[in-house]
């Protein structure tokens, strides 16, 4: 009755008093964030002074990763080769460098042999050499093998050059000049309470301007989102696809344990029209050490059963016969999630814009087929520094002109990460035809073997949010119960993550409509956001009233994979950057 009575009242475009009421209590407010509901229009924030402090420097980085990193680092390598002042800053969201980074761990050093060719002397911590690769097709009860196709530290380094490395500061808005192009960025406020009014502690955040700005964000970043809007700067793309990869650390048996030996599979536990695999990584440790084994599993994100649930097929995958043997005995030490950017050639968006450019994960330069990314992710780094230096350098570049910085991209067309994610284009959506698992596999070997000179270029089909279908349309999935040896609850895993957030803070995953997660993605999807979720951040639970359910938010959860803002079928759900510090403490992942 109370549902009508709300539906009747928003069709005729206006809600009375009681029916208010009645809407608040069918759907309870959620989100309390500035960005949903500004701050100019709150009587509590009247007389508070929001004036910030703004700093200049030449070039701003956003985001701690390879990207960010190889950029800064590119950077004031030419400053001190030109004998330059040029100011280097970079802002990274997480309390430590790389606190953030949940890496697959297997790296292609061509980028870094550029960047630092003495990196081994320097002691990078690159400690495993791939010894030998496998790749199998799981099936319910075995393995197939299939051939294999060729394909902290960074902080220091940088700062040693010169760059200015703030950790703990996370970019939150975009500031821009009267032209039009991009100023540069504000970190986030602090002292904000949890129903999005000022604390007596509230302190402005700070105003960061550049003459370039390159993101570094890592996948679909938050201020990335705002730029690519801003500039159209994915006009001439397909939508993004996505995958999500989940990664435990473990300490094994010595007698399971092979140093250097790298393995993929795909199939089992996922279905032949589910995209997705596992890499076990077996890693070299000094002696007298546990063994380790790093252990991940990735999900493509346009999976369309809505039951699907990332977490716990990755949990089943542990269970099967050719991969348990290998935990008995051993002790899980870490977990983590990260959404992967999977859609290569075919969406990359425009890099430059006025005022700054695009570099790493933010991009998508991720070469999907090899499962490596860090190398393309240096490489464009570097390119967009060297680009940013010569108009800085030329005077072009100025705090009262921001240009857009073209060479970034005539660089990256003529490098190594262009052609790369050209040869490999089609291997991806490959996996869309008819045939699913088996005709991707055949085509990304036939694709290989051209080296992708095939005349055609596939496509993805549409975004990943749009491909989840009707719960009516499937069954509910039974997953094993976990056994807490080799299989685990979320709970527990989360636990390991180390992630922690100040409490009395707006939620950080905003809604723009509170009614949408029942009206719509409870009632037609079954609330796939408990399910899609690696963190248990979203869950359904029961009215106080009694009378059906509410959506609940648990934002200290959040260990800031983004999934739940690429996958959510309403695209509802809108992930902003909490306070500065905030998230996961990945260590060794």
């Amino acid at each position: 009755m109370a549902t009508a009575i709300v539906s009747s009242a928003r069709k005729v475009g206006r809600l009375t008093n009681a029916a208010r009421r009645l809407y608040s209590d069918v759907y309870p407010k959620i989100t309390t964030h500035y960005t949903v509901y500004p701050r100019d229009k709150d009587p509590r924030w009247k007389d508070v002074n929001m004036e910030r402090v703004a700093e200049e420097t030449d070039i701003l980085i956003i985001g701690g990763g390879p990207a960010g990193m190889a950029a800064a680092i590119r950077a004031r390598q030419i400053a001190e080769e030109k004998g330059a002042e040029v100011r280097v800053t970079l802002l990274e969201k997480a309390a430590e460098i790389g606190g953030h980074i949940l890496s697959g761990a297997c790296v292609d050093p061509i980028a870094l042999n550029e960047l630092i060719p003495d990196w081994k002397e320097k002691g990078a911590p690159f400690n495993t050499p791939v010894t030998s690769d496998k790749f199998g097709l799981l099936t319910k009860s075995g393995r197939i093998p299939l051939p294999v196709f060729p394909g902290h530290s960074l902080s220091e380094q940088a700062e040693a050059l010169g760059a200015e490395v703030w950790p703990g500061c996370a970019g939150a808005e975009l500031l821009y000049r009267d032209d039009g192009s991009l100023k540069g960025v504000a970190t986030g406020d602090v002292g904000i309470a949890k129903d999005g009014s000022p604390k007596d502690m509230f302190e402005r955040g700070m105003e960061f301007h550049s003459k370039v700005t390159i993101f570094a964000e890592g996948c679909h970043g938050h201020l990335t989102k705002m730029v690519s809007n801003k500039y159209n700067l994915r006009d001439k793309s397909e939508p993004q696809s996505y995958g999500i990869g989940l990664k435990e650390l473990w300490e094994i048996k010595p007698e399971n344990h092979k140093p250097g030996l790298v393995e993929h599979t795909i199939g089992w536990p996922l279905n032949r029209n589910t995209y997705g695999g596992s890499f076990i990584y077996h890693l070299n440790v000094p002696e007298g050490e546990a063994p380790l084994v790093a252990v991940g599993f990735v999900v493509g994100l346009d999976y369309v059963n809505p039951y699907l649930s990332p977490f716990r097929e990755f949990q089943r995958f542990k269970l099967h016969p050719y991969v348990k043997p290998m935990f008995e005995g051993g002790t899980r030490i870490a977990y983590g999630a990260r959404a992967l950017v999977e859609g290569g050639w075919q969406c990359l968006p425009q890099p430059v814009f006025p005022g700054g450019c695009l570099a790493g994960d933010t991009a998508g330069y991720l070469n999907v087929p090899r499962i490596k990314g860090t190398h393309n992710a240096m490489k464009s780094g570097m390119l967009a520094a060297e680009s940013a230096m010569e108009v800085i350098l030329s005077g072009e570049a100025t705090h009262e002109r921001g240009i857009v910085p073209t060479l970034y991209e005539d660089k990256l067309k003529e490098s190594y990460v262009y052609k790369e994610l050209k040869q490999v284009r089609n291997c991806r959506p490959s996996f869309h035809t008819k045939l699913g698992l088996y005709g991707g596999v055949g085509y990304s070997a036939f694709t290989t073997l051209l080296r992708g000179k095939e005349p055609w270029t596939f496509s993805h089909g549409g975004a990943d949010y749009s491909k989840l279908k009707p719960a009516k349309d499937f069954k509910p999935i039974e997953y094993p119960k976990p056994d807490g040896v080799i299989t685990f609850d979320l709970l527990s895993s989360v636990a390991l993550t180390g992630t922690n957030h100040e409490a009395d803070q707006p939620p950080h995953l905003t809604l723009k409509d509170d009614s949408i997660p029942v009206k719509t993605n409870l009632s037609v999807f079954d609330g796939p956001e408990g399910r899609f979720c690696p963190a248990g951040v979203y869950e359904f639970v029961p009215m106080e009233t009694g009378d059906g359910q509410r959506l609940q938010i648990n934002a200290q959860n959040c260990i800031h994979c983004k999934t739940c803002d690429i996958k959510d079928p309403s695209q509802n759900i809108n992930w902003v950057v909490p306070e500065g510090g905030g998230g996961p403490a990945y260590n060794g992942m």
